[in-house]
């Protein structure tokens, strides 16, 4: 339980104005949120509450604002619709809250922090995106005044589509009209958008009496902080499943807004840590009737870019959300669905992140491939199955990458004296009767055989045929005792083409295996081990090889 110590009044002043400005801007959103997770408004704001303070006291990230986020509000809808009929909303999602934190605290008892790099950057990038068209989809009855049907994406659009001939025409207006004033507000500095747009709308329904023009309102809040609510032991077996993959979304989302906001004077992310100040987050969140959290990039950013200096920029949020509650909950009873609707389709536009997956396409079209595949699985599948998938893409796009590594002949500048990728620099010197072939990866059971393969087939395209080959094992940080062998039989096919083996390497750890199993002694007897290539080469042109 830790604050960042501040000496002064004028830093417990920062985090106030940051916390407030935070909160104008959570506020509305959580309520926004709520009705992705098929929830009501005030779920929402139970999520800016318990989890916002409970990760105050037990994170280790300054600026991290944790409370309900909408790729956790799309998932808690998914969650939702798999429980059995009767099931009371509020129960279920409650209990997926406290199902997802002991997730997370199990994962920091065993110090599973890693696991938050395994989705890569372009498949987050295609989950988020796949994420928010589902969102759009579910949210074009609200803003058209219709009620659509279906799980799927394609089955929203096409039930709005089918029933656009009785769109009711004041619902509309208002939609359009919060998504044109959050898009204007979006364009005007230190303007808290979402509060302004949201408490306009509302008052504008309190004034021209919206509702009897047949625009449906969120109707009446309760008021007043959460009750506790125990969680049902029934929907254990069905809820825990989805809450594994909410928790380990709920820390990818949370690490990486953490990282990216991380000053160079704040203490060091502890991610283990994190594990469990978000499990106590989500824990306490559902017993006070929240649903899943996490720290939110947007947010995040707000809270960062105001001023905090401190996590009590964070309870100064949760107590703004705690007067709301208290004070002005009966206020938001005129608010319109649609003007919520609105909302959500400006937050859904922003995940679908066209720009970034442009970037990846240009950057690397395997991985922008495996992006959109992702997107396409939560589009067309749903949501829920999307998670496993991504967390399956991204592991197999590590094994392909660990299993084909990079290996390429090198040659040298002749400015710099640098040796670079020959097939990028054709016109770099090599060294006559001599191939230099670089290996980038480490060797293992799974791949050692394919990259002698590899070096095999580049030994018999040289032309001319080399007399020896230095293999350039600078860049591989360690092998095993299958790559080991590999090495073996490897030795013995250039020694049956007449080819000599050289070798550049200085990790220890491979040097240390190669020690204990005695391979060592053959190569460095005859002097064809070195730490370095310019080291190998020139032991090369002294020995006066010109051939086996």
């Amino acid at each position: 339980m830790r604050f960042t110590y501040m000496p002064n009044v004028s830093r417990l002043r920062a985090d106030t104005v940051a916390g407030v400005t935070t909160a104008s801007v959570v506020l509305p959103q959580a309520a926004a949120y709520a009705t992705i997770a098929g929830l009501p408004v005030q779920a929402g704001l139970y999520c800016a509450l318990v989890p916002m303070v409970a990760y105050a006291l037990a994170g280790t990230s300054r600026p991290l604002s944790v409370s309900t986020t909408s790729t956790l509000s799309a998932l808690t809808a998914a969650a939702l619709a798999a429980t059995p009929p009767g099931t009371w909303p509020t129960t279920a999602a409650a209990t997926l809250a406290v199902l997802t934190g002991a997730a997370l605290l199990i994962a920091g008892v065993l110090r599973l922090g890693f696991l938050a790099d395994f989705i890569s950057d372009p498949v987050m990038t295609g989950l988020k995106s796949g994420i928010g068209l589902t969102i759009a989809a579910g949210q074009l009855g609200t803003v058209i005044g219709v009620r659509t049907e279906g799980d799927k994406v394609v089955d929203r659009l096409l039930s709005a589509l089918g029933r656009l001939g009785d769109a009711h025409v004041p619902t509309m207006l208002v939609a359009g009209s919060t998504i044109l004033l959050l898009v204007v507000l979006r364009r005007v500095p230190h303007v808290p958008g979402p509060l302004v747009a949201i408490a306009a709308v509302t008052l504008v329904s309190a004034l021209a009496d919206l509702p009897s023009y047949g625009v449906a309102t969120v109707g009446e809040v309760p008021g007043g902080l959460p009750a506790p609510l125990l969680p049902d032991p029934g929907l254990v077996r069905v809820l825990a499943p989805m809450a594994l993959g909410m928790a380990l979304l709920a820390f990818v989302e949370s690490i990486s807004a953490a990282r990216i906001f991380r000053h160079r004077d704040d203490p060091p992310l502890d991610a283990d840590r994190e594990l469990l100040a978000l499990g106590l987050a989500n824990a306490a969140g559902g017993i006070f009737r929240a649903y899943p959290a996490a720290g939110g990039m947007t947010q995040t950013e707000v809270n960062d870019a105001s001023g905090a200096r401190s996590q009590r920029a964070e309870i100064v949020t949760a107590l703004c959300a705690a007067l709301v509650l208290v004070f002005l909950a009966p206020a938001l009873a005129p608010l319109p669905g649609a003007a919520l609707g609105g909302l959500v389709m400006t937050i859904a536009a922003r995940l679908i992140d066209v720009r970034g997956l442009a970037a990846i396409w240009r950057a690397r079209r395997s991985e922008a491939a495996l992006a959109c595949l992702t997107m396409l699985v939560a589009v067309g599948f749903g949501i829920m199955q999307s998670v496993p998938v991504a967390v399956l893409i991204s592991i197999l796009l590590l094994l392909h990458q660990v299993d084909n590594p990079a290996i390429y002949p090198l040659g040298r500048d002749p400015a710099s004296g640098a040796y670079r990728d020959l097939r990028r620099h054709p016109s770099d010197e090599t060294e006559p009767g001599l191939l230099i072939v670089r290996i980038e990866s480490r060797l293992y059971f799974a791949n050692a055989r394919r990259v002698a393969e590899r070096v095999t087939a580049l030994v018999g395209a040289a032309d001319p045929r080399p007399h020896a080959l230095l293999l350039d094992l600078t860049g591989v940080p360690g092998m095993d005792l299958t790559a080991l062998s590999a090495a073996r039989e490897f030795h013995g096919v250039m020694e049956q083409r007449g080819v000599d083996l050289w070798v550049a390497l200085d990790s220890r750890e491979p040097v240390e295996m190669l020690r204990r199993t005695g391979a060592w002694d053959r190569l460095s007897g005859r002097g064809r081990v070195h730490p370095a290539v310019d080291a190998a080469v020139a032991a090369y042109r002294a020995s006066g090889s010109s051939g086996p």
